[in-house]
């Protein structure tokens, strides 16, 4: 096939994967990116340590998204094995952790993204940063604005991969919601998810802001699922942390129906709550304090049985164990969507056809995390970015040999 003049709007990972399968192709590929510099948050995610994937059994990993379906055959095509094969390609070696999370060997997404991009420039991508992406003109060409003005320019085909909202400083603004909205594309409002909720507290608990809870579990008013073996974070705003992020969606969508969401936390998810009870019977004149401790109750998890419980029913081991086996937190609000980690909604499923590209914008496709999904942190925000920029990619590559035969 002819080489095609293909631009990717977005240098996320997203964008970046959907340029390594078109140059590998033979198409022309131009990348725009409106910040100086590419991979802006892929490097700030991979700060604590890049977590590129999941190693859990295919089943279960799709579980994981809310729109499981329509992002199978994505993800089977570009699983967490290929996507490891591919960063092997570039030299860039994983592991797997106690967690069954999949990192690179050095933790770090800078040496990963150095590699990318310059395997992606021997194939001849270009990429033009400090173009922010303003929509299309009346004849249809894509217009940015530049440090040099305003630009038009024309491709064969065009991939979106703009991203969220949430971040804003790092590139993505969501404001291409009302630019393709204008357009007739459907899209999902959208929503912060993986990020902290608001509570109320005491100022009893100031002095625990900042601390976690660990090896906890959690689950969402009468929710079935349960996370485990978790943890988070007492803030002055309310709570954060790894379990939270887990429960975003079902806290976000009580929250939303009902005004507020009713968060419960088993402080001792290994501890049976009779054999519980038997440790919190004191003998003799042991403290409440020693008594708690001895049951691994001390630090925040005390702090916050002392903060609802009345004082006559600290002594009261049937009463304690309730708490800390089902203690509930009312959560009334979500962190702002530019405080979150991720978000939901976007580009609706009804908006495009299967191959990603949109029904009102003939060879404009999208891909990543502006499209209408949602997962928890663990891997698969990124693993659905990446396979996503894969389909899209072979989305274009489909319609251009088609357009070719015709």
């Amino acid at each position: 096939m002819k080489s095609q003049k293909i631009a990717i709007i977005g240098a996320g990972p997203a964008g970046l994967m959907a340029a390594d399968v078109l140059s590998a192709a033979g198409m022309s590929v131009d990348i725009f990116e409106s910040k100086p510099s590419v991979g802006r948050k892929f490097l700030m995610a991979g700060k604590g340590g890049l977590n590129i994937t999941h190693s859990e059994p295919m089943e279960a990993f799709i579980r994981r998204y809310d729109q499981s379906e329509w992002l199978k055959p994505m993800i089977e095509a570009f699983d967490p094995n290929t996507i490891r094969g591919w960063m092997e390609d570039l030299g860039v070696s994983s592991f797997i952790g106690s967690s069954g999370r999949i990192f690179p060997t050095e933790m770090k997404a800078a040496p990963l993204l150095r590699r990318w991009l310059s395997s992606l420039k021997k194939r001849g991508v270009r990429v033009h940063c400090r173009h922010y992406w303003k929509g299309f003109s009346d004849e249809g060409d894509l217009h940015f604005t530049t440090a040099e003005g305003e630009k038009k320019v024309t491709f064969d085909a065009t991939i979106l991969a703009l991203g969220g909202g949430s971040w804003a400083r790092l590139g993505s603004d969501g404001a291409w919601v009302t630019i393709l909205a204008e357009k007739g594309v459907k899209i999902s409002p959208l929503l912060p998810s993986n990020c902290g909720f608001k509570a109320t507290w005491s100022p009893f608990l100031q002095p625990h802001f900042g601390k976690p809870l660990k090896n906890i579990s959690g689950w969402v008013g009468n929710a079935k699922e349960t996370i485990s073996s978790s943890e988070a974070v007492l803030t002055d705003y309310g709570i954060e942390g790894g379990l939270i992020y887990a429960l975003s969606r079902p806290l976000r969508e009580e929250i939303l129906t009902q005004g507020s969401a009713t968060l419960y936390l088993d402080f001792l998810p290994h501890i049976n709550e009779n054999v519980l009870i038997s440790r919190l019977t004191s003998s003799g004149k042991q403290s409440c304090d020693n008594t708690w401790r001895k049951a691994g109750l001390e630090g925040v998890k005390s702090a916050l049985i002392r903060e609802s419980l009345p004082k006559e029913k600290w002594d009261d081991p049937t009463t304690v164990a309730r708490y800390v086996k089902s203690y509930p937190i009312t959560l009334t609000a979500m962190q702002p969507i530019d405080e979150a980690i991720s978000t939901a909604g976007g580009v609706m499923r009804k908006a495009v056809d299967e191959n990603l590209m949109l029904l009102t914008l003939p060879n404009v496709f999208c891909a990543g995390e502006m499209l209408d999904w949602d997962a928890p942190t663990g891997g698969y925000l990124l693993t659905a970015s990446l396979a996503s920029g894969v389909f899209a990619a072979n989305g274009v590559l489909k319609k251009l040999r088609a357009r070719t035969i015709d």
